[in-house]
């Protein structure tokens, strides 16, 4: 799995630090909401033509290691207190 994350780079000069795939111009970000909003692999991989399958395996992993890292209890309790 850290090959994956190897495919994941942060450059401030490009797109503000966001992370990006393997250097390019193409965020995690812009991936997951293509995913989201129901773009399958092939029609990212057509569209984008410098990606390769590991990089949306690899915008997945990183979203999904953000993700796990979250403490939902200490989230739920601060809307409470809200």
């Amino acid at each position: 799995m850290q090959n994956l994350l190897s495919r994941i780079n942060f450059d401030k000069e490009v797109l503000c630090g966001k992370p990006i795939i393997r250097g390019l111009r193409i965020s995690v970000e812009m991936i997951l909401e293509l995913l989201a909003k129901g773009a399958t692999k092939e029609e990212i991989l057509q569209d984008y033509p410098l990606l390769e399958p590991d990089d949306i395996h690899a915008a997945l992993f990183y979203a999904h290691s953000m993700v796990s890292r979250e403490n939902i209890f200490d989230r739920v309790e601060d809307r409470k207190a809200s």
